[in-house]
């Protein structure tokens, strides 16, 4: 039998690779299970998960949604997700409490100038300003989340006291029917849900509360356990890399990407188009954390304040 030369020999093994693409791809990913709550900050795992780009840094990423920031976090401490998607508050909090959350990956950048979220009130009633909404019933997508914050700090501008209004847990799907009914006097929304809100004929836009927390900052991230973190550093550094590529892509990429968010919020593509689009964070800056640390601690939401950089995964932030 002739012996083979070394160019045949890699043209046979190219033939293989492309025989068994598939198999040869799933032997070498590192799988990360994802839970994220339904909105435009995670776009940019929904187009790395689409273009290919999470498989290029060797990742095969399954993304849940599901229906609140503390749910996540919870699902992530129990071991039920590698990583999560939420308003960073539950992880202020269990900062605070000593749980083992880390900062990964900015999620989406709250920017005064272009509001992404919208407090509404029922088009007819008689609340016009903070001071009539005082002891009144507000909706949140979870208590204690970045909804829940951003209202109690813009009641406290206004000079209203927010220890005497009632924060109730309302799911996205059912915020809009909840103040269109008078469930509730008021509810906090952010994109896509906010085009919901503005479609309805019951309801009008009072005020843009996450700009009471500060004109720019981090109002979610994707996080996991210090423990996963300890065990997992370079898939998290590959999933990081991965998502400040797919970052830069969606901040300059609205019309791409408007299937896919689409598809991922059950929202109609022509609300997508119409909607103020999330600015995706690029990199992991704890100023951009601070001011909500701060927030909360003002509202005795932690016993003190505390430097946002503990938060982060120290290998991956910039600052």
């Amino acid at each position: 039998m002739p012996l083979l030369s070394r160019r045949t020999i890699l043209a046979a093994l190219g033939a293989v690779s492309i025989a068994f693409p598939h198999r040869v791809r799933a032997q070498s990913l590192q799988t990360l299970r994802l839970g994220a709550v339904p909105e435009d900050s995670a776009t940019p795992v929904l187009y790395a998960q689409q273009s290919g780009l999470f498989q290029r840094y060797g990742l095969d990423v399954k993304l849940v949604a599901e229906r609140s920031g503390p749910a996540i976090s919870s699902a992530v401490l129990g071991g039920g997700y590698d990583i999560g998607k939420a308003s960073v508050t539950p992880l202020v909090i269990g900062h605070a409490k000593n749980l083992p959350f880390t900062i990964i990956a900015p999620g989406g950048i709250s920017n005064a100038s272009a509001p992404i979220d919208a407090l509404f009130v029922r088009g007819d009633s008689p609340y016009t300003s903070a001071a009539a909404l005082s002891g009144k019933t507000f909706g949140v997508y979870g208590i204690g989340d970045i909804y829940t914050i951003s209202t109690r700090a813009w009641l406290e501008k206004n000079g209203v006291d927010p220890s005497g209004v009632k924060f109730v847990e309302i799911p996205i799907s059912a915020m809009v029917p909840a103040i269109e009914s008078g469930r509730i006097d008021a509810g906090s929304m952010n994109e896509p849900a906010v085009q919901l809100g503005l479609q309805s004929p019951k309801l009008r836009v009072l005020a843009h509360a996450f700009a009471a927390v500060a004109p720019r900052f981090m109002y979610t991230a994707w996080f996991a356990t210090s423990a996963f973190a300890a065990k997992n550093g370079a898939t998290l550094t590959a999933f990081a890399h991965a998502m400040r590529e797919a970052a830069a892509y969606c901040n300059t990429h609205h019309a791409e990407t408007v299937e896919l968010l689409a598809a991922f919020t059950s929202v109609d593509t022509a609300t997508i188009r119409r909607m103020q689009r999330v600015e995706q964070g690029t990199t992991l800056d704890a100023r951009l954390l601070q001011p909500v640390v701060d927030a909360m601690a003002r509202g005795k939401d932690i016993q003190a304040s505390f430097d946002a950089r503990d938060l982060l995964e120290a290998t991956l932030r910039s600052a």
